[in-house]
């Protein structure tokens, strides 16, 4: 997201400024509406409309979660009206506000939009090119249990469907549900952790693998291996509250889009520190009789 501030705090101004940013578009492309009309009236929405997107409200935002950007209105105890900000994550949280002051102490949400393509077929992502690069396996993170903390392994035993042998992810354990798809490994990248100052800890990141020298995000839809064990990526690992709650700083706007990688195990195998990680499925080499 590129964040397009406020110049004022009115709940249009906000509004406006929301759209702008997930839209990663200029401010002034962005219309206003009167001020009889609501923000996501006929006139937002017709506008949208000739993008091929469409404004769907959010029947109870203060428990909706979303893996991505979607606008909250809600305001403060004493503010006069709400003002809008842009939510992420499962389970969500602010992720930008764009009123030139920060929402008081005891921000509520009352309204909630996702900003939805009205014809989903025709917005889905062109599917990723695989890396070329070999990458490393610099670091292997197992915790027993959701909040315990991290230990470190100079190398693990990969479970098929299920995880890292001593896992919360393979025992059932972790915040999230096990056994489900891309349910079974998360994945950072070293130069994503030692972007921040101190660099990312394991109790901040709670990803189970640290690796150097390949693009993650371009793993989602693609087999890869470490070392001799198979894997498929399933989907981006985006930031949400409860990486904030583990972290001593704020951590959401930071690593959207920059979270790593949830991936499936394949077939049974060892991970071991140092291993090469590269795209596409292992190529046994056998001699020739």
């Amino acid at each position: 997201m590129r964040e397009i501030a406020a110049a004022r705090s009115s709940e249009a101004a906000t509004f406006a400024a929301c759209v702008a940013t997930i839209l990663e578009l200029a401010l002034e492309d962005v219309p206003l509406p009167p001020p009889a009309e609501d923000v996501g009236g006929w006139r937002i929405s017709r506008w949208l409309g000739g993008l091929g997107l469409g404004l769907v409200p959010v029947a109870d935002p203060a428990g909706f979660s979303w893996p991505g950007p979607w606008i909250g209105l809600g305001r403060a105890p004493g503010e006069r009206g709400p003002r809008a900000v842009v939510m992420y994550g499962v389970p969500s949280g602010v992720v930008f506000d764009p009123a030139p002051t920060p929402a008081a102490e005891g921000f509520a949400l009352e309204r909630g939009f996702v900003l939805a393509a009205s014809d989903i077929a025709l917005a889905r992502p062109v599917p990723s090119v695989a890396p070329t690069t070999v990458g490393r396996l610099e670091s292997i993170f197992v915790a027993p249990s959701a909040g315990a903390p991290s230990q470190s392994l100079d190398a693990a035993d990969a479970i098929a469907g299920r995880g890292l042998q001593g896992d919360r992810h393979t025992e059932g354990r972790g915040t999230f549900p096990s056994g489900l798809p891309g349910s079974a490994l998360t994945l950072i990248e070293h130069e994503v952790c030692a972007s921040f100052s101190p660099p990312l800890a394991a109790d901040e990141h709670r990803r189970n693998l640290v690796t150097r020298g390949i693009d993650l995000n371009r793993l989602v839809g693609h087999e890869f291996t470490i070392g001799e064990v198979r894997l498929r990526g399933m989907r981006l690992c985006e930031p949400c509250t409860v990486v904030d709650g583990y972290a001593t700083r704020p951590l959401l706007r930071a690593l959207v889009h920059r979270g790593g990688l949830r991936a499936d195990i394949l077939a049974d195998g060892t991970i071991r520190v140092g291993d090469p990680v590269r795209a596409g499925q292992l190529q046994l080499i056998t001699s020739r009789p």
